[in-house]
């Protein structure tokens, strides 16, 4: 193993916050491998570059030789976790989570090594769990202590409904680790009252308290909110290589800094060599920025095809080329002229008629090389090129 000291430099790497890092260090000196867990609830089917923050640094540990468990909160998932929301969650059924969770297992081993992980689900030990157990562990924490935390507190100031069931989310994601022993838990900044909970409840029940790592939430491409499916800023790690490729691509000098620390496997001193080339002007950001997007698709796709959306990207953006493998859509079209937004929607282009709508009124639509002005166009049934933004371009043809 590497030294303790050093083992801390590479952990510390894009976090934001260790508690308690001389306690870490302690750990770490002990020189044995230790128990690393983070929790994930499948409650959606996709990981999105955001997700895989916590992923990378569950590498690092793997890496450094430590321990991984991978925790699908399959039992947690159906509660909902009320971390950073307004109201309560609409609770996902058994066969929603378990659906999720056989995707999750697909592609978390696109980053963390498949021999070296340990898949946990939380209702193997909460499902068993008796009546008697739940009110022990409900004892732990008082409602004056779970009103502290930011959102619940938000809530009940506005009156806006907090159901009992919400409470007991920090306190069994806590119990994961009381069950787990684990010696150190990673998760967002978002969820540190629920890892803090974790600490405490390991006290309670006669184990030492993990040390919390907490990794920043990244943004998306817009580089000011959290990525997120649904405001359209994400990048699926199941995305085409080309389609990968291009947004990375498209985000800015300084978001292309913040994801090569969050997201790149370079090391550290690189890392620093990379800060340093770009800010002396011996390294060009555009140059480090095509390496950063080869090497993410690499991470997810293979070498052959990153290179190969490497080599489409530059067809396009530097030939004014279109993609050969662009991607061909066939759609129902059911009326003899139809509503270019219901046709952006049926190809799957936008989420809905309003952004298609708002996207051709900002001159982000083209049909047929031809920017579309018009939102209330109407296309003859037919064969054509459409693009959205830069990096989506679809044939779109009628279905039959």
């Amino acid at each position: 193993m590497l030294s303790a000291e050093k083992q801390l430099e590479i952990i510390r790497r894009g976090a934001s916050e260790i508690i308690l890092e001389e306690e870490l260090l302690g750990k770490l000196k002990k020189q044995k491998p230790l128990r690393v867990k983070a929790g994930f609830d499948p409650t959606a089917p996709d990981i999105h570059l955001g997700h895989t923050v916590l992923l990378e640094k569950m590498r690092q540990f793997q890496e450094l030789g430590h321990e991984v468990i991978f925790l699908i909160g399959d039992f947690t998932g159906m509660i909902g976790d009320p971390s950073g929301k307004s109201e309560t969650r609409k609770p996902l059924t058994r066969e929603d989570v378990l659906e999720n969770a056989k995707t999750y297992r697909k592609q978390i081993y696109k980053v963390l090594d498949a021999e070296k992980t340990r898949i946990e689900f939380n209702s193997g030990w909460m499902s068993r769990m008796n009546a008697e157990e739940m009110i022990r562990l409900a004892s732990q924490y008082t409602v004056a202590r779970m009103l502290e935390r930011e959102d619940f507190k938000t809530r009940f100031q506005g009156q806006s409904p907090i159901s009992i069931h919400e409470f007991m989310y920090p306190l069994i994601q806590g119990y994961d680790s009381v069950h787990l022993k684990a010696d150190i838990e990673l998760g967002g900044t978002d969820q540190k009252f629920n890892l803090i909970v974790g600490r405490e409840l390991q006290k309670a029940y006669g184990q030492a308290p993990q040390s919390l790592v907490l990794m920043p939430l990244l943004e998306g491409l817009d580089g000011v909110k959290k990525m997120s499916k649904s405001l359209g800023n994400y990048i699926g790690i199941t995305e085409r290589p080309s389609q990968m490729y291009g947004k990375l691509m498209s985000i800015t000098d300084t978001l292309m800094l913040r994801y090569y620390e969050l997201l790149s496997h370079i090391s550290v001193e690189e890392m620093e060599r990379l800060k340093a080339g770009i800010k002396d002007g011996t390294v060009h950001p555009m140059k480090a920025k095509e390496a950063l997007a080869l090497e993410i698709t690499e991470i997810y796709w293979g070498r052959d095809e990153a290179h190969k959306a490497k080599a489409a990207f530059e067809q396009v953006f530097r030939k004014k080329e279109l993609p050969a493998d662009m991607p061909v859509v066939r759609i129902e079209w059911d009326e003899e002229r139809l509503w270019l937004p219901r046709i952006l929607k049926l190809a799957g282009l936008v989420q809905g008629t309003s952004e298609a709508v708002r996207l051709v009124k900002q001159g982000g639509v083209k049909v047929n090389e031809e920017k579309a002005t018009d939102p209330d166009l109407k296309l003859p049934r037919g064969s054509y090129v459409i693009s959205v933004g830069k990096r989506k371009f679809t044939r779109v043809e009628p279905l039959g």
